[in-house]
């Protein structure tokens, strides 16, 4: 009897404990489901709140399939249609394709045919079909929603294919490149999805805008976003003086169209430094200084710079660095000790009008186009007098910076001080 009590009480404590242990094991699976339940919702919301975070900062947003999709199949099709000019067209080196301007400006030619507005990166080319893109713009100024799609041309033969679109409020671009490979066949190279974080259409045409792009501390060195393309064209005269009188200047290493000057006052022009230049608008080609170890011969150098500037031998001697022991001028190239680069220095100055005048001169109005940072289609504008000989050969005479903007960019950094 007193075993059998014994076995009826170990049975009753077994089954107690199994009892126990099963709404243990039942307890420990439902904990389980919940913590994965709650564990799932904050990978939900960690997601959904690194994808908000993406938004917010406006680049490397997620591409829509069919926009990828809408983007590759044009891409395609654009460069079909120059193949055949890519094919037969002089391309440099083999590991590193340049098409000549005349290239690109012909690819341009015939994907106009296509009716889309087509732009190249070949200095004071036009975008042909602007029209489109014009009236997309206006629209968007007026707060009016749309889409425009733009093609550009690239030295290498490619094609970048830019979709504005704007949705009333913000305007976001997705970009797209399609290049060549070694076999002869296109693919695309990059697609992105990018906000605008502010942008502006300019009277003169030109629309300017700032990407959205990384910041500190999240990458170490600032990143630039801006971006300029001229909608609406220049005239061909426009094209052909910016060609002619100012593109081979520009704004650095020497002051002609950054200082004021006239016949009258000529001692502050930087001579030494603008020679190069005018090597380089006189003879197409790059100024050499290894040709020049002992510095640039008197007559060479004076004979030069009275081509394109009314002024004596004698006045370029008094305002120039010159060497009287060797008779000759002092030349240096621009470099960290002689030179801080600027923003400014780098815009592209560009013709906006043409006034001839009675006494047979002819005053160009130029502004400084910077597509750097400041973003900007008229840094400055200054009338450059200039005078035309029968023989096609001109003179300098004189320029002027309009309303005070001199005083908006950075002091003239002469290259060989005295």
């Amino acid at each position: 009897m007193v075993l059998r009590k014994k076995s009826i009480l170990l049975i009753m404590v077994f089954l107690i404990g199994c009892f126990v242990c099963a709404c243990g094991k039942e307890k420990s699976v439902v904990g389980e489901t919940l913590a994965e339940e709650v564990s799932s919702t904050e990978e939900t919301k960690s997601a959904e709140e690194e994808a908000a975070e993406q938004w917010e900062k406006g680049y490397g947003l997620p591409v829509d399939e069919q926009e990828e999709k809408e983007a590759a199949n044009d891409c395609k099709k654009m460069m079909e249609l120059i193949f055949d000019i890519y094919k037969d067209a002089d391309k440099g080196t083999a590991s590193n394709v340049v098409l000549n301007d005349e290239t690109v400006l012909e690819m341009q030619k015939r994907l106009m045919e296509t009716g889309c507005p087509v732009s190249t990166l070949v200095t004071y080319s036009n975008m042909e079909n602007y029209e489109s893109v014009d009236r997309f713009l206006e629209e968007c100024t007026d707060g009016k929603s749309g889409s425009v799609v733009i093609y550009e041309i690239h030295g290498d033969g490619g094609i970048g294919r830019m979709k504005f679109i704007f949705d009333g409020t913000e305007m976001y671009v997705v970009s797209a490149g399609s290049v060549w490979n070694k076999n002869g066949k296109s693919g695309m190279s990059y697609i992105s999805y990018t906000r605008i974080k502010e942008w502006k259409y300019t009277d003169k045409g030109w629309f300017c805008y700032e990407l959205c792009v990384p910041e500190p501390p999240e990458v170490s060195e600032i990143m630039d976003g801006s971006c300029l393309i001229r909608i609406k064209p220049m005239t061909e005269e426009q094209c052909e003086m910016s060609e002619r009188c100012v593109r081979g200047l520009g704004y650095q290493g020497q002051n002609l169209l950054c200082s004021n000057w006239n016949v009258e006052n000529m001692s502050e022009l930087d001579y030494n430094g603008m020679f190069e230049y005018l090597y380089g608008m006189k003879y197409g080609e790059k100024f050499n200084s290894e040709d020049y170890p002992n510095g640039i011969p008197k007559e060479e150098f004076e004979s030069l710079i009275m081509e394109y500037l009314p002024i004596t031998a004698e006045q370029i001697r008094e305002y120039a660095v010159f060497d009287e022991e060797n008779q000759t001028y002092l030349w240096a190239r621009l470099g960290c000790f002689n030179y801080a680069p600027t923003f400014f220095g780098t815009s592209l100055p560009e013709v906006v009008d043409i006034k001839e005048n009675q006494d047979g001169t002819v005053t160009l109005t130029v502004e400084a186009v910077c597509d750097m940072v400041i973003c900007d289609d008229a840094v400055i504008t200054h009338e450059l007098t200039v005078r035309f000989a029968e023989d096609g050969s001109f003179q300098y005479l004189g320029n002027e910076i309009l309303n005070d903007g001199i005083m908006h960019i950075p002091d003239y950094q002469y290259r060989i001080k005295e």
